[in-house]
């Protein structure tokens, strides 16, 4: 998502896999394929990019010190990573801000959805709810535990606040003759504020200790 922003060329509605590789790259970098559909993705202002990396770095400090104690675990911490659904094809995939998920048996091996643990999205002021759901729903729908939001605050610029949601395993309960949009959905399970918390402290998937202090720049 860090690729300069381009003129969208006229694309066909479905793309697969492979005509999508065939474009030049500062256009497919712009490109998701939702079951084949082109959803192209919105680039973010410079302080998404930097909060993004931030983040990945804390991440990927605090996965590194559990491995260190713990050398059975494995996982790793990623930005900008294409996610694919289903255990074959290319077709379907979305590409999280930044993402964990564990260690793979070969080296540039494909990242399929039943191996992420979490994925995560760094939102802007111009980032719309709807496209928020309709990602979050995906992820879901993938059966990803855990999906974070960072959203960024304007003025001052900084983060305003990360919530981190649980997959819910169990069917909703709700009135009778109601029945729920989406077959899965996720539960807020913490929230984090630089005005009220330390830092972000939660023990899934694996515990996460990260003081605001990383997260300034």
């Amino acid at each position: 998502m860090a690729a300069p922003q381009v003129q969208r060329p006229d694309l066909p509605e479905y793309m697969t896999w492979e005509e999508l590789e065939r474009l030049p790259e500062e256009i497919a970098s712009q490109i998701e394929l939702w079951d084949g559909r082109v959803v192209w993705v919105r680039r973010g202002p410079f302080e998404h990019q930097e909060y993004t990396g931030l983040l990945w770095n804390s991440l990927r400090r605090c996965a590194r010190q559990v491995m260190s104690g713990q050398p059975q675990r494995c996982w790793r911490v990623a930005i900008e990573t294409n996610v694919f659904f289903g255990s074959t094809g290319k077709s379907d995939f979305v590409t999280p801000d930044f993402s964990i998920f564990r260690c793979l048996e070969s080296d540039y091996q494909d990242v399929r959805a039943a191996d992420v643990l979490l994925a995560g999205e760094v939102l802007s002021p111009s980032n719309t709810q709807a496209d928020i759901e309709a990602k979050k729903v995906r992820y879901a729908r993938a059966g990803i535990h855990w999906y974070w939001e960072v959203r960024l605050a304007r003025d001052p610029r900084g983060i305003e606040v990360v919530r981190a949601y649980a997959l819910e395993i169990g069917p909703a309960e709700l009135i009778d003759g109601v029945q729920p949009l989406y077959p899965t959905n996720y539960i807020l399970a913490a929230e984090w504020k630089p005005s009220t918390t330390e830092g972000i402290e939660i023990e899934f998937p694996f515990p996460i200790r990260i003081p605001w202090s990383e997260l300034d720049y």
